[in-house]
């Protein structure tokens, strides 16, 4: 008699396995995500707020928004062709009545600060009677608030920035001209670096008399040459200075 065949048997099919393994494989996918974005609100946040101490005004960095005063200096300055045709634009903008310290009305801003365009950007042009007292390179109390509204543009900035300090041609009583505007530029600079900015972002120069933006030959050119410029590098150098 033939002997019959045992036939093995069968466990019940094991598919839930595959379901199982989609799903794995999705929740994997979902925190792998959460990761990156957690990372990038970091990283956001980061520079956005690195005015986290000393400087108060920044109320709106908790939830992430530009104001749209700021938004519109930023883009005004990101197009360095059009900044002459938007220079009193600018000027409103970014130092509205408000903010304007004690002592610098709205006429003595106008007369000492100027929106320039350079080669590799857009210069913040500020006269030394808006920060300095007459041969010092300390800041002056109303230099603060002046500032402080740059650092406001500048945290929402990714471009580098160069602090120049110039100066007149009539020689210093007590301070070679090219030192006293490269200790002013470092005071503008150290600024900025003790309310959180990143100093690789900053580079500085002292240009002394060299450079003027006006004729020496009168008061009124020799005021206009003592400046300390802050270049907001928004395009690449094509040239020399300019």
């Amino acid at each position: 008699m033939a002997k019959r065949e045992k036939k093995e048997s069968k466990g019940p099919a094991q598919t839930w396995l595959i379901t199982f393994g989609d799903l794995v494989t999705l929740l994997l996918t979902f925190f792998v995500l959460l990761l990156s974005m957690a990372s990038m609100d970091q990283s956001f946040l980061t520079r956005v707020s690195v005015f986290t101490k000393d400087i108060g005004f920044l109320t709106y960095r908790g939830s992430g928004q530009i104001p749209s005063r700021i938004k519109m200096i930023i883009e005004l300055m990101e197009r360095p062709q059009d900044v002459l045709l938007e220079d009193d634009r600018i000027k409103d903008l970014l130092f509205p009545d408000d903010v304007l310290p004690p002592g610098i009305d709205r006429g003595t801003l106008e007369e000492n600060l100027r929106i320039l365009r350079r080669q590799d950007g857009v210069a913040l042009v500020l006269s030394d009677k808006l920060l300095f007292a007459s041969g010092s390179a300390s800041l002056a109390p109303e230099a603060d608030p002046l500032l402080a509204q740059i650092a406001t543009v500048l945290q929402y900035l990714p471009f580098n920035v160069n602090v120049a300090g110039f100066s007149d041609n009539v020689p210093g009583r007590t301070k070679d001209n090219y030192q006293l505007s490269g200790e002013r530029a470092e005071s503008v600079l150290d600024y900025f670096l003790k309310h959180g900015f990143d100093p690789i972002r900053f580079s500085i120069s002292a240009f002394g008399p060299n450079l003027p933006i006006a004729p020496n030959a009168t008061p009124e050119g020799r005021a206009a040459n003592r400046r300390v410029e802050i270049l907001v590098k928004t395009q690449t150098m094509l040239g020399s200075y300019s």
